[in-house]
């Protein structure tokens, strides 16, 4: 089906609507992470049970980011896209009010249902823009992505100074209450919907199973990698899992379509995704505290928070560039070469990050390298996969993507916690070959990263697969030839 063209400012628009709420949403991902301690101090409340805040957010995120992918390739991209702005909305008012912990953990759930936010966003720019911007448009987005997950580690020591945690939700509720408005009268409704209905069935073994693996990952350190709730949880992990793929094998409409995540593009590109998810949390979640810790302990700065964010805004910077350059250099410098170089360059900052952290400069130089390369990395993923993909399959196979990348940071976040734990000073503080154990382990991930990266399919290989009238509708006329660009 031909895609009408759009005016360069209805675009603009359609992009800026689309950006701004993705970007909300990825800055909920990290915002809150800096502030947990003042979180707990000011709801009297453990640090275990704090801890959920992110946990639920986790969660919630990883169950409805799929479904309400294919929900909106079912239903229509639009409305399920205002539908999640409206539930971010309603969860961060919650937040802002919430008088104790667990209405603010409930607040968490409803705002990570928006995490549908980014498949839809894709889908939508799939359907609505012109083949020939497609990958510019993605990678500038996926930039804005990138860019506020590690916004919301800088902006957080600011926003709890000089107002009050309260506000790491009211400023959201803001944008995402103008964003609302905005996408109602300018994001258009696409008229390609995918057939079928919602497979109840598997949605609910895929919850089921999504949350088995990432709640013990995500509670090990509490709960101990030897518990019963915790080697239980995995091993029911693995049945449900099971039977989530024999329920979507059979099923008539699965949630989602085996036979595409089975692309040889397509599983190459996800187990990437997996492994540079795991080298990226990794970092995110300890550099700061590694930034953080007193000099006495014979390393680390002693910075607050938001000195560690700002030793993080060279990352920052870093991957938003990265990314929006991405797209332009798309025509010369594909998908793949960049998936490629930007899970090495990741690879090479954790690599230096090994041998030299002593001095902040050199963490500075380190995280704006591995910036570069996530900036690279999340553009080209998502190019690859919605090229790679039917268009009425967009919503769901992009879901999954986010999904396997959020399972390996979760592995990643869980196993260099391990190690920067084993061995601690009498004063309770990380021994520093913790920390180095745990930059090395980076390293290996994201070098074994960009090695499977070599394995995706290129293009012109995808394109020999697959012409223009292949059955699975996976390409239009026009989206062959924007794809052989890419």
């Amino acid at each position: 089906m031909s895609v009408p063209s759009r005016s360069r400012s209805s675009r603009r628009t359609t992009f800026a609507v689309l950006a701004a709420g993705s970007g909300v949403f990825s800055l909920l991902q990290s915002l809150i992470a800096p502030a947990l301690p003042t979180v707990q101090h000011a709801m009297h409340t453990s640090q275990t049970t704090v801890t959920w805040v992110m946990t639920a957010y986790l969660l919630s995120a990883s169950v409805f980011t799929p479904i309400l992918g294919r929900v909106g390739d079912l239903l229509g991209k639009k409305r399920t896209l205002v539908a999640a702005l409206l539930t971010v909305l309603a969860g961060c008012l919650l937040a802002a009010l919430a008088p104790n912990i667990g209405v603010l953990i409930v607040a968490r759930v409803i705002q990570g249902m928006g995490g549908a936010l980014f498949p839809l966003s894709f889908g939508i720019i799939r359907d609505e823009f012109d083949a020939s911007r497609v990958s510019s448009a993605i990678s500038n987005l996926s930039a804005v992505i990138a860019a506020g997950s590690g916004l919301g580690m800088v902006l957080a020591g600011p926003t709890v100074a000089a107002l009050d945690y309260h506000w790491l939700f009211w400023l959201p509720v803001i944008v995402v209450a103008v964003t609302v408005v905005l996408a109602v009268r300018h994001i258009p409704e696409s008229t390609r919907r995918a057939e079928g209905s919602v497979h109840w069935l598997g949605a609910g073994l895929l919850s089921a199973w999504l949350v088995a693996l990432l709640l013990p990952l995500s509670q090990a350190g509490s709960w101990g990698w030897g518990s019963a709730r915790v080697l239980g949880l995995l091993a029911a992990a693995a049945i449900l899992f099971a039977l989530w793929l024999i329920a979507e094998a059979r099923a008539a409409h699965p949630l989602i379509d085996l036979r595409i995540m089975r692309l040889p593009a397509v599983w190459t590109t996800n187990t990437v995704a997996l492994l540079f998810g795991a080298g990226m949390f990794a970092l995110w979640s300890f550099l700061p505290a590694f930034t953080q810790t007193p000099a006495v302990a014979g390393y680390g700065f002693g910075a607050g928070v938001t000195g560690a964010g700002l030793l993080m805004l060279p990352m920052l910077v870093a991957m938003f560039f990265s990314g929006v350059l991405s797209g332009r250099l798309a025509p010369v410098f594909s998908a793949k070469a960049q998936l490629v170089t930007g899970s090495a360059l990741a690879a090479a900052a954790g690599g230096l990050l090994t041998v030299l952290h002593a001095q902040a400069w050199q963490v500075a130089l380190a995280a704006g390298i591995f910036g570069l390369g996530i900036g690279l990395a999340f553009a080209s993923m998502a190019t690859l996969i919605v090229h790679s993909v039917p268009a009425t399959q967009t919503g769901a196979a992009t879901g999954m993507n986010a999904n396997i990348r959020t399972i390996g940071g979760s592995l990643g976040a869980a196993v260099t916690g391990l190690l920067v734990t084993a061995h601690l000073q009498p004063t309770g503080l990380p021994q520093e070959s913790g920390y180095t154990h745990g930059f090395a382990l980076l390293t290996v991930l994201c070098l074994a990263a960009a090695l499977m990266a070599l394995l995706i399919p290129s293009a012109r290989t995808v394109l020999r697969r697959r012409d223009a009238g292949s059955p699975d509708g996976s390409r239009t006329p026009r989206e062959t030839a924007g794809a052989a660009a890419g």
